[in-house]
């Protein structure tokens, strides 16, 4: 069954007080803000609610399932290697790749350490067609800000600057910056920084609350998302922690940021942009077949685009967010992950057995569909 069916069959569940919100019936003002248009940069966006760039989860295959459902104004590749991109061949790279006819609505995220690479990896990012360009200045894994690329530019505020401008003298395509509050708790650098991306040329900040240190250990400071937009006549999108349609509204109010970039919780629950605007109803009681269906649609992208063995080895990134929707999930996953743990690595695409039993498995452990938590696991989302 695909992601568009609509199965309205109620599943037993217990603790139903966990089920989620209902946000495609229950906050039409949410949705009608989410779906206005939004101009960046000359072009116009269809919607508010953005696919956030990710690393190793934001592939072609992911970002396929997330518009069979809709409701995603604009997506995201994951971070490619902007000397590599140049000279990349999509049908050989894992994030410099996209479907036909997807460049258009889509925005290639670059990293890298000087600009003139940004920049020649930008020229390629626009001959092939995509809607923008993303410079990631916010990825603060250690392999990443060792090579000076991601967030070890917020150190370097020249050196950021000058990147911002090297892109925006290369390219006509809308320009994006990713990145972070910076190093320290302060948010005046950011502040500044965002300032001198708006003079470089940048057609929208996509900003994230945190320092660069924090890997989700402290909750986001939203203030810091009013303070950039606050300084800034450009739009600006706002990240961190939003999980239910509630934390999106309050966001969208008490920022004034311009529109939502979701990460985790669409990988959770690729439907995400299709609910929260309107378009599908998420409510397990009435409408199960988002969360059970979602996870074998991804399966089955991976194996279209992969083929199977490589396919259940990609699925492992996302298992951790899919059973983070449920109450009981880290059994859920521990169970998952005993049987890719038994699927053989050498099997071929005439032999998908790997992926048949992980299949099987799916279907077995989501029909019924365990308890739902409205808000996703903790643990499991901040691993």
């Amino acid at each position: 069954m695909s992601p568009h069916d609509a199965m309205t069959d109620a599943a037993p569940r217990s603790a139903l007080e966990t089920a989620p919100d209902t946000p495609a019936a229950g906050d039409a003002a949410l949705a009608a803000r989410l779906r206005a248009p939004l101009t960046v940069g000359g072009r116009t966006v269809p919607g508010r609610l953005w696919l956030a760039p990710m690393a190793g989860l934001g592939h072609a295959a992911f970002r396929e399932v997330v518009e069979g459902y809709g409701g995603c104004g604009l997506l995201f590749t994951g971070m490619c290697n902007a000397r590599a991109v140049p000279t990349e061949r999509p049908e050989k790279s894992e994030a410099f790749s996209w479907r036909a006819g997807e460049p258009p609505r889509l925005v290639c995220q670059l990293f890298g350490a000087e600009p003139e690479h940004m920049a020649e990896g930008a020229r390629r990012v626009q001959a092939e067609g995509f809607f923008g360009v993303d410079l990631n200045m916010g990825c603060s894994v250690s392999a990443i800000v060792k090579r000076g690329c991601g967030a070890d530019l917020l150190r370097d505020p020249e050196r950021a600057v000058r990147m911002v401008a090297e892109v925006r003298r290369a390219v006509d395509i809308p320009v994006f910056v990713k990145f972070r509050t910076g190093w320290s708790p302060d948010p005046q650098p950011a502040v500044d920084l965002a300032r001198r991306f708006e003079d470089a040329g940048a057609d929208c900040p996509v900003f994230h609350p945190r320092v660069a240190p924090d890997r989700r250990t402290q909750p986001p400071r939203r203030a810091h998302i009013g303070l950039v937009r606050a300084a800034v006549s450009i739009p600006v999108m706002g990240n961190g922690d939003v999980f239910t349609p509630q934390d999106c509204a309050s966001l969208l109010d008490d920022t004034g940021c311009d529109g939502v970039s979701l990460g985790r919780i669409a990988v959770a629950r690729p439907w995400v942009f299709a609910a929260w605007t309107g378009m599908v109803d998420d409510d397990p009681d009435r409408n199960p077949a988002p969360w059970r269906e979602a996870p074998l649609a991804l399966l089955d992208a991976l194996a279209r685009r992969h083929g199977p063995a490589r396919a259940v080895r990609m699925f492992g990134k996302f298992l951790v967010y899919i059973t983070g929707n449920f109450t009981y999930g880290n059994g859920l996953r521990g169970r998952l992950l005993r049987v890719m743990g038994r699927t053989p690595g050498s099997f071929g695409a005439d032999e998908p057995g790997g992926l048949r039993a992980l299949q099987d498995a799916l279907r077995t452990e989501l029909d019924p569909l365990p308890a739902v938590l409205r808000r996703p696991s903790a643990l499991l989302f901040g691993m």
